[in-house]
């Protein structure tokens, strides 16, 4: 799908409505992963992140497909972009698609799944976001691959596994936010 998007690219650039209007039912999943392979990037992240909230919040809410603000999808994104973005993802996710396949598919019919997958993506798109430690996006990002290649792919299998890790992550960061405030409440203690 990724491939077929860049072949059909506008030659200098293209917009996230050109984007939205090409993807077929499996938008939320495209979308989901085409911003978690940008959020890995350390520059972008934040951003990444935080448009990463958009198609979350309307899993959540049961919409069919991701909508974002006119201002958003109206913004020119150079062609070239997308097609570094493919160059280095297809290879790797076309490996992955040997191993993630169709497994208990009826459980995605159920908009309890849309749902539990829209929260973990938004939690943890909150961690690539807002974490300031360099390199903390990297595996929220990759979880929120595993979980877009998953809900892709309609394999219950693999989403389990990726809604275990990105408990995991969760867990990691709470314990750190967690630890954070302690240890700043200890510091307030000495003065």
């Amino acid at each position: 799908m990724l491939q077929r998007l860049h072949d059909e690219a506008p030659e200098n650039h293209f917009t996230l409505g050109w984007l939205m209007a090409n993807l077929s039912t499996r938008s939320f999943g495209i979308v989901m992963l085409l911003l978690a392979l940008v959020a890995i990037a350390p520059t972008v992240s934040i951003v990444a992140g935080l448009l990463l909230f958009f198609p979350a919040f309307q899993m959540i809410a049961g919409q069919n497909a991701p909508v974002f603000p006119r201002r958003i999808t109206v913004r020119p994104i150079p062609t070239p972009h997308l097609a570094a973005l493919v160059q280095r993802a297809v290879p790797a996710l076309s490996y992955l698609e040997k191993l993630i396949h169709p497994r208990w598919h009826t459980a995605f019919k159920a908009m309890a799944i849309r749902r539990l997958v829209g929260a973990a993506v938004l939690m943890l798109s909150i961690t690539v976001a807002f974490t300031p430690i360099p390199l903390s996006n990297v595996v929220p990002a990759l979880v929120i691959i595993l979980i877009s290649l998953a809900y892709l792919e309609e394999d219950g299998l693999v989403l389990s596994v990726a809604l275990l890790a990105a408990a995991g992550v969760l867990a990691v960061a709470g314990i750190s936010v967690w630890a954070t405030i302690r240890g700043a409440a200890w510091i307030c203690g000495l003065w």
